[in-house]
């Protein structure tokens, strides 16, 4: 039910006076927003309301303005039949919602959702909001005339974009082998390179005035000949190589000592790599008793003193069994060629000296490939691992080249030649050396 409005009742006896004011008849009169002329009845003007000016509310007065002057020009004819009003408020409205329209600079996330409305028939209308939302995503679909020309002219000059190369994964085939330690094997390869330089031997030969390069390389030719008789493994010749360097650099060595300096470093790198190491007396009988057991221990310590105990090492091999693998399935003909170059490399001084182990073998493996014609010379899979490109290793490699070309030339010094000679090693030092750099 609706309230009615309770009329207090008047007590008996009153008179009610004829054409006197009603109670509360002296308040302002009401008019619409527009009504700003209204005087109160005592005569005084009544005070102007201030609206703040926004956006919705000039679009509102700009719509009135506009139905004005259309108005003044076609004024209305009183007995205009009331459908023509009513088309007329229409217009009103739709031009207060397109001028609210242009003035919103962004719709509200909430008034993205398309409102609907259900009318007395049942069909959905949906709301203004609802239809910009639906024009801004079809914006958005849309491509624009830039790229459009752009990938127009792209095509007409020919242009492709070519796909990057993709990085092989070489230790997806280790994953279930717990020795690889495939989850450590990146860490451990970048705390090799940077603990390379800590192990890089300096050049030494001016401050041994007994000693020459020519004289360290027939010392390492007859070690990998020590090496090879004992059948000891990879390892132990690169770290033996690595310590006669360290000892040279830090100490003068005479003439007569060098060979005793050879047979230690290498018995210390026994001791340290092999299950079995070979005796003391072993060394003796190589060395043709040129040196009793004494001597050599003596000497021994005093390396192991030199060096402070310090023999863990990043040596070229670490690093070429790894630059192998990144070959992407190399064959054993490419393995024998890389060890081939990286020990023949490591008989020269001047390779020690210019270049880092993990240059040393990232070259070997490059100036391998040469040397076979694999193609290509060096893939992106290879440089994402050694952290060489090919231009880097092109002064490196052409040095392995060179050493390859003089073991092939020399009648002295051919271990190392002798020994991947042989067919147990796939004869790869008969192999003619790289072309490529012999024109360079």
């Amino acid at each position: 039910m609706e309230a009615r409005a309770v009329v207090p009742a008047q007590p008996r006896g009153a008179v009610k006076v004829k054409n006197e004011p009603a109670q509360g008849r002296n308040r302002r009169a009401l008019g619409d927003i527009g009504n700003y002329g209204v005087q109160a009845l005592d005569g005084k003007p009544n005070a102007q309301i201030s609206r703040p000016m926004t956006r919705s509310f000039r679009a509102q007065l700009l719509a009135k303005e506009q139905g004005a002057v259309e108005i003044n020009k076609n004024p209305v004819v009183p007995a205009l039949d009331n459908r023509v009003a009513i088309n007329r408020r229409r217009v009103t409205v739709n031009k207060v919602a397109e001028a609210q329209k242009k003035v919103d600079d962004k719709p509200n996330s909430d008034e993205s959702k398309a409102a609907t409305t259900t009318t007395s028939e049942g069909e959905k209308i949906e709301s203004v909001s609802g239809r910009r939302s639906r024009e801004g995503s079809s914006r958005k679909e849309v491509k624009t005339l830039t790229s459009i020309l752009t990938a127009r002219s792209k095509a007409a000059c020919g242009v492709t974009v070519k796909p990057k190369p993709q990085i092989v994964n070489i230790d997806a085939a280790d994953v279930n082998d717990e020795l690889a330690v495939v989850e450590y094997i990146d860490d451990i390869y970048q705390f090799y390179k940077l603990e390379e330089g800590e192990s890089r031997v300096r050049d030494y030969m001016d401050s041994q005035p007994e000693i020459n390069a020519r004289m360290r390389s027939i010392l390492i030719d007859w070690l990998t000949e020590v090496h090879r008789k004992f059948e000891l493994m990879p390892e132990t010749l690169y770290l033996t190589i690595n310590i006669v360097d360290r000892y040279l650099s830090r100490t003068f060595v005479s003439r007569r000592e060098l060979q005793l300096v050879g047979i230690s470093s290498m018995l210390i790198a026994c001791k340290y790599e092999e299950i079995w190491a070979p005796q003391v007396n072993d060394f003796i009988c190589l060395s043709d008793y040129a040196y009793t057991g004494a001597q050599i221990l003596v000497m021994e310590k005093a390396i192991l003193g030199k060096l402070e105990w310090y023999l863990t090492v990043p040596t070229p091999y670490v690093f070429l069994v790894r630059f192998i693998k990144a070959s992407v399935s190399p064959d054993k003909e490419m393995e024998n060629m890389v060890f081939f170059l990286a020990e023949i490399g490591l008989m020269n001084y001047p390779t020690i000296i210019l270049y880092c182990p993990s240059m040393i073998a990232a070259a070997a493996v490059y100036a391998a490939r040469c040397t076979l014609a694999k193609s290509p010379y060096w893939s992106e899979t290879l440089k994402h691992h050694t952290g060489y490109s090919e231009e880097q290793l092109m002064n490196c490699a052409k040095q392995l080249v060179d050493c390859h070309m003089a073991a092939a030339a020399e009648s002295k010094l051919r271990v190392i030649y002798c020994k991947f000679s042989n067919p147990d090693r796939g004869s790869v030092a008969l192999f003619t050396p790289a072309k490529c750099f012999q024109a360079t």
